[in-house]
């Protein structure tokens, strides 16, 4: 059992949750025991794409971390709350809201390379502790500033909102981030460079890394699946999770290096990373060309 599952999670439900219906409902569909990884957490409070990994796809979670994430969200402006986000107790309030017109302009200097300040509750180790453990001991926690990417930020369906002068409540984006990114954190700097206060009432990652909702099923799915529903668009194979860099067609010998961990070279190919496959169009490995010089970065064992 090996590729690739993609939860359109719920609100509520924690990713730790979301693995371990996976692994429960593998075991009723009787597939027995099943490695299995999440390939980026998703918050409690957020909803939307996560990708479970099966087997020996769980080799590539630590790519899927590092890769790029869309997410919808919604700023709600005038109180700011010690998570940033629904919960949480206010710890700061503003009389000030901004029309469609200021916050389009203001997202043009969150464009780009930016710094910013993750959230006190983060999953981010601080001397061996997780900062969210230390905020809710009551700790102070000091967090450093990172350097992320947001590729683009644009309001979602402007047209669809009052006149650019009118004084907004609240108003939802979407982004596209790299890895390291946290929306409640560029919430909360949209809203100071607003002059006001927010938190994001309202989280959805809408794709991450190769995988989108249009891809992804429901609890309710998995759940069918658990009870002996067929197993189509549950489980998308493990190349899935590399459409988005090109594929390498291997001879035999060729294969068979790369599988001893050999290094090939005399590859006419392109600098990166590369999905090799056999001749039976089979994964076999992640590798890199640097130079003319064809590495393993990770093997696949599928066997036939």
């Amino acid at each position: 059992m090996h590729g690739w599952i993609i939860i359109d999670k719920p609100l509520g439900l924690g990713s730790t949750q979301a693995v371990a219906a996976v692994k429960r409902n593998l075991r009723s569909a009787g597939f027995g025991k099943v490695k299995v990884g999440h390939g980026g957490t998703l918050d409690p409070l957020a909803t939307g794409v996560l990708p479970i990994a099966l087997g020996e796809a769980t080799k590539l979670c630590g790519r899927m971390l590092d890769a790029s994430k869309t997410y919808d969200f919604t700023i709600c402006f005038g109180t700011e709350t010690s998570g940033l986000d629904a919960e949480g107790e206010v710890v700061a309030t503003s009389d000030v809201r901004p029309t469609l017109e200021q916050v389009q302009q203001a997202l043009v200097q969150f464009t780009g390379p930016i710094e910013q300040i993750p959230p006190a509750y983060s999953a981010i180790k601080i001397d061996g502790k997780r900062a969210y453990d230390l905020a809710r001991a009551g700790e102070v926690v000091e967090m450093k500033s990172r350097g992320v990417t947001i590729y683009a930020l644009s309001v979602q369906q402007p047209d669809a909102l009052p006149r650019s002068d009118a004084l907004l409540g609240s108003i939802t984006l979407t982004a596209d981030v790299s890895k390291g990114t946290y929306i409640r954190s560029l919430a909360r700097d949209i809203a100071y460079a607003l002059g006001t206060v927010g938190h994001v009432s309202m989280l959805r990652r809408v794709r991450a890394g190769p995988f989108a909702l249009n891809g992804a099923i429901s609890l309710d799915k998995l759940n069918a699946f658990g009870q002996g529903a067929a197993q189509e668009d549950i489980i998308l194979p493990i190349e899935a999770g590399l459409v988005d860099i090109p594929a390498l067609d291997l001879s035999p010998e060729q294969a068979r290096a790369i599988q001893q961990g050999r290094v090939l070279t005399g590859i006419a190919m392109k600098d990166g990373l590369h999905w090799a496959r056999d001749a039976d169009l089979r994964p076999i490995a992640l590798v890199e060309n640097i130079g003319g010089a064809l590495k393993t970065v990770r093997g696949f064992n599928l066997t036939p």
